[in-house]
């Protein structure tokens, strides 16, 4: 098991190691503690602050990690909440994963919120991406909810564990799936933050899914 010492040089490493931070990794800062890492500093747009919780979350041992990274727009960068709210209709509406008529945005001081309702969670996610790399957006709050739909649970069991089989980055033998209506729960264990947020992933592709619980642990010895 790695040392706080040592999960914060790889942490560093990682962040280092992204093509997105490798100019602005000295401004980030890394702090370590029983596997839960939290980020620090200041940076010019929230792209880069998400590159960073990603890069950190790839790394083996990262149980959690906190975000206390500020954005600080540069004088280019910076937009009225009427110029960036205009953008992001512009966007939602050429993106074809995402129905733009059932979304409302808002926009606080750069701060961007997504309301509204999508069939998938996929089309949830893409609208946030679309947003999240926008200039000018500090952070956003996806409050877009998912319509509910009769599902057959035994078949939607069935599903997301095949689904599990084929994925090269989750082990299927190693998680448990239950389900209740559109709620399907998610046990076990994997080796890294990665591998249980891809585990939520492939659980959420399945149609019907309004929530997931996932409940796996992290262990850095379950593949030792």
């Amino acid at each position: 098991m790695k040392t706080n010492e040592e999960l914060r040089e790889d942490v560093m490493d990682e962040i280092k190691w992204d093509p997105q931070l490798k100019d602005v990794a000295t401004q980030i800062g890394v702090a370590v503690k029983d596997g839960v890492v939290t980020l620090s500093g200041t940076l010019d747009s929230y792209t880069k602050k998400l590159a960073a919780e990603k890069a950190a979350q790839r790394v083996s041992g990262v149980m959690v990690v906190a975000s206390d990274v500020q954005i600080k727009l540069t004088p280019v960068g910076k937009l009225t909440d009427t110029d960036l709210a205009e953008s992001i209709k512009n966007v939602l509406r050429w993106n074809s994963a995402v129905n733009h008529d059932q979304i409302e945005v808002k926009v606080d001081n750069g701060w961007v919120y997504l309301d509204g309702k999508a069939d998938w969670e996929f089309e949830r996610q893409s609208a946030q991406r679309s947003v999240e790399n926008l200039i000018g957006v500090v952070g956003v709050s996806n409050n877009i909810t998912i319509e509910p739909r009769a599902i057959n649970v035994k078949e939607l069991k069935n599903d997301i564990a095949k689904a599990f089989h084929r994925s090269a980055s989750v082990d299927s033998s190693a998680i448990r799936i239950e389900s209740s209506g559109n709620k399907v729960t998610l046990y076990g264990k994997v080796r890294s933050w990665a591998e249980k947020k891809e585990a939520e992933n492939v659980a959420w592709f399945a149609p019907g899914v309004s929530d997931v619980d996932n409940q796996i642990d992290i262990d850095v010895s379950v593949y030792a």
